[in-house]
């Protein structure tokens, strides 16, 4: 990478930014993601030497700038693995993954802490970041929020608050108050993130799961439809959710994956 940024390296690399690799980051992020889920091992060894080729790249950059360079990142990692694992590399103990867990939250909250000391206005919420997908944040926000004990007691009450929030969406519809709308559909995915957390579930995970399975019963209509020599635009909605309840069956026995 140095010799890329070099003088008579490329133009192109020699021309990127902080800001300009944001969106290479995210892409060969999702692209690590998708090869993990597709259980693909050569796409996931190719995808992460993406991964790490944006790290090199963000470290260079810095390191021209005097700031760190892609050694300090690697030290900076392992640094913090043994302050977080005490109970490996030091004498405290864990005998589950939770106890560990509880071990990394504690000393992560109180690095938080020290970074804080002497700032105003510092909220237990900062360190999240904005660029989260939405429903990921706002689990991670519900949780940082929960380590102060704000949180739902059981699985009811917020079984509860869902219906509550379903209810101000369904009234906020019947007005036709779009902005009341969006508010309320906002405060419903929120309690859903919600639910995902308390439940051990990661709601953005479930949600491709859900795009996932519909991809595949929607190709299933598009493939019975050609099969009769048929474009989408043909078929009656009847059709099409007959076609849809055949996917589920075919699903159900296994014939078509998920």
């Amino acid at each position: 990478m140095r010799r890329l940024r070099a003088p008579d390296g490329c133009p192109w690399d020699r021309e990127q930014t902080l800001q300009t690799l944001r969106a290479y980051v995210l892409e060969e992020a999702y692209e690590v993601l998708d090869a993990i889920d597709r259980g693909d091992l050569k796409a996931l060894r190719e995808e992460t030497g993406d991964l790490l080729l944006e790290v090199v790249f963000l470290s260079q950059i810095c390191a021209e700038q005097g700031l760190f360079d892609a050694g300090d990142v690697a030290q900076s990692i392992a640094d913090k693995l043994v302050r977080r694992h005490p109970h490996v590399f030091g004498d405290r103990r864990a005998s589950n993954p939770q106890e560990a867990l509880r071990h990394w939250e504690q000393i992560k909250k109180a690095e938080r802490e020290a970074a804080g000391a002497g700032k105003t206005n510092v909220s237990l919420l900062d360190g999240v970041p904005r660029q989260l997908p939405a429903l990921l944040r706002a689990s991670r926000l519900s949780s940082r929020a929960a380590t102060a004990r704000f949180d739902w007691k059981a699985l009811p009450d917020l079984m509860r608050k869902l219906e509550e929030e379903t209810g101000e969406f369904r009234e906020a519809a019947d007005r036709n108050d779009h902005e009341a709308m969006t508010e309320e559909l906002g405060d419903l995915l929120f309690i859903v993130a919600n639910i995902g957390r308390f439940t051990g579930i990661d709601p953005e995970s479930a949600l491709q799961g859900a795009n996932a399975k519909f991809i595949a019963r929607f190709n299933h209509i598009e493939s019975r439809l050609r099969e009769q020599g048929r474009e989408l635009a043909s078929a009656t909605l009847d059709e099409m959710e007959s076609l849809w309840e055949e996917a589920k069956r075919l699903e159900r026995e296994n014939q078509i994956p998920r």
